[in-house]
């Protein structure tokens, strides 16, 4: 049988080579290539062609999203399986407007992990069981009388570091209120702006506090 080649895109190097040590010692996996942003899972699925990317949500640059959105344009026959920390609905939803054919959290074992890719190298579509209920609840939730979210692309911790920005907090206190680290709100701030087409913060504060953000 031929093996499932499988590229593997996350920024932290310890999840990258626990990855790669892990599935190097499955039989009929094979890993091509890894990605430390999504820049660079963009460039290495174009030019290995992998079956399977195994990709992170979060990541410095475009982050995960982004570059599966381009990576299913580039190369349609490369199956997109995000592998993160992120249940949040929007995030759930944004991948898989994007085209993953599964998500999975970061607490899968070993078997839930290994039958996930080899399910979406198959062409099935696979979702965690956390995440299938969210996807459910959705499905169910009534739309009926629900105002239109604004920045829909974005996730909710997106959408609330952008408020952050538009009440016209530094990144240091951004973290300090959202109990996150500078690094993770420069991450965050990357990929909004991608999202919303903006170059500035103050492009950014401008949209936001338009939608009534920064209130605070």
């Amino acid at each position: 049988m031929t093996a499932v080649r499988v590229l593997l895109a996350d920024d932290h190097a310890i999840v990258r080579n626990g990855l790669s040590a892990l599935l190097g010692s499955l039989e009929g996996i094979t890993v091509v290539a890894t990605a430390a942003n999504g820049e660079e899972a963009v460039r290495e699925a174009v030019l290995h062609r992998p079956d399977v990317v195994l990709m992170d949500v979060a990541m410095p640059g475009a982050g995960g999203v982004e570059a599966t959105r381009q990576i299913t344009a580039r190369s349609p026959q490369t199956a997109v399986l995000m592998l993160t920390m992120f249940d949040d609905d929007e995030s759930v939803l944004a991948a898989i407007r994007a085209g993953a054919r599964g998500y999975l959290l970061k607490d899968a074992d070993q078997e839930e992990l290994e039958r996930a890719i080899r399910s979406v190298a198959a062409g099935e579509a696979i979702f965690g069981s956390g995440v299938v209920r969210r996807l459910l609840g959705l499905v169910a939730a009534p739309a009926a009388g629900q105002a239109p979210q604004r920045f829909p692309g974005l996730t909710q911790r997106e959408r609330d570091v952008l408020d952050a920005i538009a009440s016209g907090l530094s990144n240091s206190a951004i973290a300090r209120r959202l109990d996150i680290a500078p690094k993770t709100v420069s991450n965050h701030i990357t990929n909004l702006f991608l999202k919303l087409q903006v170059t500035s913060r103050a492009e950014a504060i401008v949209l936001a506090r338009d939608a009534g953000l920064g209130g605070r």
